[in-house]
């Protein structure tokens, strides 16, 4: 399999996760990073099946249509996005490129539409989990107790070795693994869902 982190401008970051065998990939939150993008396909001979949002908001999916539009690669969001897609996809659903599966964990939180990807030990996590910090809650769509039950429920619940790639350049490094996380990043210090939701309203 072949993975690949990508930032071109600002602190987005997008992925491109290819079979190597077949040349079919997909590209994650293509976000302004479009021309390293292209560029990587071309050099490593790949062909973009699909363009995958972890959630709708324009920092994250501002490459959809330029993506699609050089290489014809198809839109899939969660079924609640409002974005511009063809595939919608719910928890627990798969998508394939060659021989790599890449497993959809719904995470909703920061979002109504958040997804988390899960392919081999990488989890890419969107705007849910940061390096040593997790998604804001205080956005329209947003919902404190939700993001509790992604994060404590769902992704604390994976094996502490796998690979955490978030959609944001926020931490001390580009990428951490579960375990890590748990240890070091104070958002996932444990607490009921009340002190949860009583943390995340500080200042």
């Amino acid at each position: 399999m072949f993975f690949k982190q990508l930032k071109q401008y600002g602190d987005n970051f997008s992925y491109v996760i290819a079979d190597e065998k077949s040349g079919e990939a997909v590209v994650v939150d293509p976000s302004f990073n479009i021309e390293e993008i292209v560029r990587l396909l071309k050099d490593r001979k790949l062909k973009a099946k699909y363009v995958i949002d972890t959630h709708g908001h324009s920092d994250h999916t501002a490459g959809n249509e330029d993506v699609k539009r050089v290489t014809g690669a198809k839109v899939v969001a969660h079924k609640l996005s409002k974005t511009r897609k063809d595939v919608a996809v719910v928890d627990g659903d798969t998508i394939n490129v060659g021989d790599v599966s890449i497993r959809v964990i719904y995470t909703p939180g920061h979002t109504m539409d958040g997804i988390c990807l899960l392919v081999d030990n990488k989890l890419l996590t969107g705007d849910t989990l940061f390096v040593r910090e997790c998604g804001r809650t205080d956005l329209p769509g947003s919902s404190v107790e939700e993001m509790y039950h992604s994060l404590f429920d769902k992704l604390m619940k994976l094996d502490d070795k796998v690979e955490v790639y978030p959609g944001h350049d926020y931490g001390p490094k580009p990428f951490s693994t579960i375990g890590e996380e748990k240890k070091t990043n104070y958002t996932l210090e444990k607490r009921t869902l009340e002190e949860f939701v009583d943390f995340m309203s500080q200042p």
